[in-house]
C-alpha cells in the first residue's frame, strides 16, 4: 500500500475538524508515518469556515495543492463544494449531508440533493453520509466528527488503521467520553463498508 496520502477536511467551527485532524496525524505517528499537517480557522468560533490540510508519508509542505487530494472529507455539504479545487477525478469526497444554514444571511441554502447530484455528475467517487443522524444515534451530535473519522477509515487506499484512529482518539478524549465515540467510528466505518 502506497502510505503518500494526502486528506483535505473542512466544516465550520464547533464541528471538531481541528480534533479530528489531531487524531489522523496522531495514528500515523503511532503507525511510524511521518504527518504534517496546516489549519485556516477563518471565524470558527461563530461557525465561519474552517479547514485542515494533512499529508501522510514523507512529505515536506503541508499545503495539498490544487486538484492534489486523495480524499476531501467535508461536514458540512456547502464546505464540500468550497473544498472542490483540492479534488481531481480519482479523490474520494466523503461528506455530511446535514447543512448547517448560516444565520447571516438571507440567501436560499441550495438543497443537498441537488448539491449531492452535481458532485456524482462531475466526480467517480462520492460518498455522502448522514453523519449526523449516526452520531445522534452514537449518542450526541458532537460525535459527527468520529462518525466521519470512522467512515474515512473504511477506505482501502487510507493508509491508516481503524485500530490506530481507534487508540489514537482514546489518546486525545476523556475516557467518559470513548464509549460513544467508539459506536461513532464504528457507525462511521459500517455505513460505507456495509
Amino acid at each position: 500500500m502506497d502510505n503518500h496520502y494526502s486528506i483535505y477536511i473542512c466544516g465550520v467551527g464547533g464541528q471538531g475538524i481541528i480534533k479530528t485532524s489531531t487524531i489522523i496525524g496522531e495514528a500515523a505517528m503511532n503507525q511510524g508515518l511521518d504527518v504534517v499537517m496546516s489549519e485556516i480557522h477563518g471565524m470558527s468560533q461563530r461557525g465561519g469556515s474552517v479547514s485542515t490540510e494533512l499529508k501522510i508519508g514523507g512529505y515536506n509542505s503541508s499545503i495539498i495543492p490544487k486538484q492534489g487530494a486523495d480524499m476531501l472529507l467535508s461536514f458540512e455539504p456547502i464546505e464540500t463544494i468550497r473544498g472542490l479545487d483540492k479534488v481531481n477525478s480519482e479523490t474520494k469526497i466523503v461528506y455530511n449531508t446535514h447543512p448547517i444554514v448560516p444565520s447571516s444571511t438571507d440567501k436560499a441554502y441550495p438543497s443537498v440533493d441537488s448539491i449531492t447530484k452535481t458532485l456524482k455528475e462531475n466526480f467517480k467517487h462520492v460518498l455522502p453520509i448522514d453523519g449526523t443522524q449516526l452520531a445522534i444515534e452514537a449518542g450526541s451530535v458532537l460525535s459527527l466528527n468520529m462518525v466521519l473519522l470512522g467512515a474515512v477509515t473504511a477506505d482501502d487506499k487510507f493508509p491508516l488503521t481503524k485500530e490506530s484512529v481507534i487508540d489514537a482518539m482514546k489518546n486525545n478524549l476523556k475516557p467518559k467520553f470513548h464509549e460513544m465515540n467508539l459506536k461513532a467510528i464504528e457507525s462511521g466505518y459500517k455505513s460505507i463498508k456495509g
